[in-house]
């Protein structure tokens, strides 16, 4: 009973942040008890599909998600994170959770701060291109590390330029089409599903990013949006390092 309580909080913030939240999700259930791999990761990445698709419909209706980044980057980052997935035993993870655990502090102290990119707007051309490099690059890192990869996400759409609701809005579509990729090949695969917890999980996700992605959408203002992102950046950022030293 407590579990669906805990996450309708965290679907609130992260649909805020244009992120899944199954950094949180999956290790929470199996602190609860649950297996590791047939439960706690195929149930964290439904709810890390659930959050981030939800928040997405909201953004697109409020016209915030940036089209021509968001399908090259879901397309690429859906076909790298594969590749990914298959070199991960060939590579040290840790190291990479170390440099991108830097790189989202980074952008978390740069949000914090105030900074914005000098440059407004982009041109069509270095969107499509920002989304084919960077969702094949992150892509490929998430698949590494076993991540949606939202957490890296934002940061490269803030720093490139957008607007820090549009990049949320833009994380948002992306981490749902890498999410139910992950999602489905773990059902194929692994998952034992207990569909009534499952289900309650589902519908308390759902109901937190509803919440937090018409919060962002309505009564964001950027200071504050900035403040979020920032702060839990930071978080995930301290959370990315601590799991490189226990490695």
């Amino acid at each position: 009973m407590l579990i669906p309580v805990v996450f309708f909080l965290i679907a609130l913030v992260f649909s805020m942040l244009g992120m899944g939240g199954s950094q949180l999700y999956i290790p929470i259930l199996f602190w609860f008890g649950m297996d590791f791999k047939t439960q706690a990761i195929p149930l964290g990445m439904l709810l890390n599909v659930v959050n981030s698709s939800s928040a997405a419909v909201t953004y697109h209706r409020k016209g915030l998600i940036d089209w021509r980044v968001a399908l090259p980057f879901a397309l690429t980052m859906v076909i790298s994170a594969p590749i990914g997935t298959l070199l991960n035993i060939a590579v040290p993870t840790d190291i990479l959770l170390v440099v991108f655990a830097l790189f989202t502090a980074a952008a978390a102290v740069l949000m914090l701060s105030g900074w914005k990119p000098s440059r407004e707007e982009l041109k069509s051309s270095e969107r499509m291109a920002i989304g084919l490099m960077g969702g094949a690059g992150l892509g490929l890192i998430a698949g590494l590390i076993g991540r949606g990869g939202g957490s890296f996400v934002v940061p490269l759409l803030y720093i490139v330029g957008l607007d820090p609701k549009i990049a949320a809005a833009t994380s948002a579509f992306i981490v749902t089409c890498s999410g139910t990729s992950s999602f489905i090949s773990h059902m194929v695969f692994a998952a034992e599903p207990q569909w009534d917890i499952w289900t309650a999980c589902a519908v308390a996700v759902f109901a937190g990013s509803q919440v937090g992605s018409r919060v962002m959408a309505h009564h964001a203002r950027p200071k504050h949006v900035r403040a979020v992102f920032g702060g839990v950046l930071l978080a995930v950022a301290a959370v990315l390092i601590i799991q490189a030293l226990a490695a």
